[in-house]
């Protein structure tokens, strides 16, 4: 039965793959199935390397080690972790709603696996570059937060319950500046496929354009996925788990491989959107796509192992009252400068200046609310002279 869950999930994710790459195409299914396997092989290797990382960078930041027993500089250890998910015991509350728990896991992977399929890694190698990708991808995005909310209903537990509760409220509140910043993206593109916005941007990435852009659309895009300092949904501190507290082994895995999967799709997506994609010079189009996500990989780590947790009414307010404004202003700053056809300069100028005041305005309003530290943190130099 441990087995039997991850296997049905990657034959719905691939059957899946399969129908709409088939309703896009002629191709032969021998041949796209051979393409989402290997989309799918591509991808756990991702998942594992981002586990690996994560534990590296968190422990640079916290002065630890981290993984260095398993296999050299412990780069074994994530295919430990999975061995041990795969054979741990998988218990399962008498009082769950089975169909509900069962496909509840299934219901937050499958629209995660099926976004890649129109996400190119390079200008050539994408499983089915769509015309209207940008849309394809914002629409199944969404589709997860019904998985949470399954997830939460299903096992039957108060905590979780409130925890896919939680999920749904912040993750709706979340894709308005994240959708609006992707539709700015498309305005100065001129085009919804994700090839076009990257090979687009030439020498001038939308970073440089829109930098306000880029800050909205990955703090969105953390919120999306659930990640710290927005994981409040899962908050163990309050919520001992969320909408997963009744998850183990086998089951809860697919949840995890679904968060990780989520988390590099924000990073392809910034890649794509701000970074020019998979341009640079020297190096082949799928090195510099990887360098790339990468790099925004570690930034979002550096995040989680710097910020403190928001409770939900930060979490909240954080998003109608900050990211939603400045999503919309952003947006007419762009229909703006597309109407009236002003210089690049003047949106970076523009985007520089909203991003700065915003930034001042919110570390005002939280250092007149700091309480005087009665802990005093010594830096490590200082303690190595003593």
């Amino acid at each position: 039965m441990i087995l039997l869950i991850p296997l049905a999930l990657v034959v719905a994710a691939l059957v899946s793959i399969v129908v709409l790459a088939i309703g896009y195409g002629g191709q032969d299914a021998a041949l796209l199935l051979g393409k989402a396997l290997a989309l799918l092989s591509i991808l756990s290797v991702v998942v594992l390397s981002l586990t690996w990382v994560e534990r590296k960078v968190l422990a640079r930041i916290q002065q630890r080690m981290g993984p260095m027993r398993v296999g050299p500089y412990g780069l074994l250890q994530p295919i430990a972790d999975g061995l041990k998910l795969l054979i741990k015991e998988d218990i399962m509350p008498a009082w769950v709603d089975r169909p509900i728990y069962w496909a509840a896991p299934l219901a937050v992977f499958v629209p995660s696996f099926l976004v890649w399929v129109v996400i190119p890694f390079s200008s050539d190698l994408v499983l089915r570059d769509m015309d209207l990708g940008l849309l394809y991808v914002l629409a199944l995005s969404v589709l997860s937060i019904l998985g949470l909310i399954m997830a939460g209903w299903g096992s039957a537990n108060k905590y979780g319950i409130i925890g896919g509760l939680r999920s749904a409220a912040q993750l709706i509140s979340y894709e308005i500046p994240l959708i609006v910043i992707a539709i700015t993206i498309a305005m100065l593109a001129g085009t919804l496929n994700l090839t076009d916005i990257a090979t687009g941007q030439g020498n001038t990435w939308y970073i440089l354009l829109q930098p306000l852009a880029l800050v909205i659309f990955l703090l969105a895009g953390l919120a999306e996925v659930g990640r710290s300092p927005f994981d409040i949904f899962q908050a163990e501190s309050e919520l001992v788990g969320g909408p997963f507290i009744e998850y183990s082994g086998a089951h809860w895995s697919i949840f995890f491989l679904g968060e990780y999967i989520n988390t590099f799709l924000v990073a392809a997506l910034v890649t794509i959107f701000f970074l020019g994609g998979w341009s640079g010079p020297l190096l082949p189009e799928l090195a510099w796509f990887l360098i790339k996500c990468y790099a925004v990989i570690l930034v979002i780590f550096w995040l989680r192992g710097t910020l403190p947790r928001l409770r939900i009414d930060q979490l909240m307010a954080f998003g109608w009252q900050g990211l939603v404004p400045l999503s919309f202003l952003n947006f007419l700053m762009v229909a703006f400068a597309l109407f009236y056809k002003w210089p690049d300069w003047v949106q970076t100028v523009l985007s520089l200046t909203i991003l700065i005041a915003a930034t001042t305005f919110v570390y005002m309003k939280t250092a007149s609310k700091k309480v005087r530290p009665t802990v005093r943190l010594i830096p490590a130099r200082e303690v190595r002279r003593a």
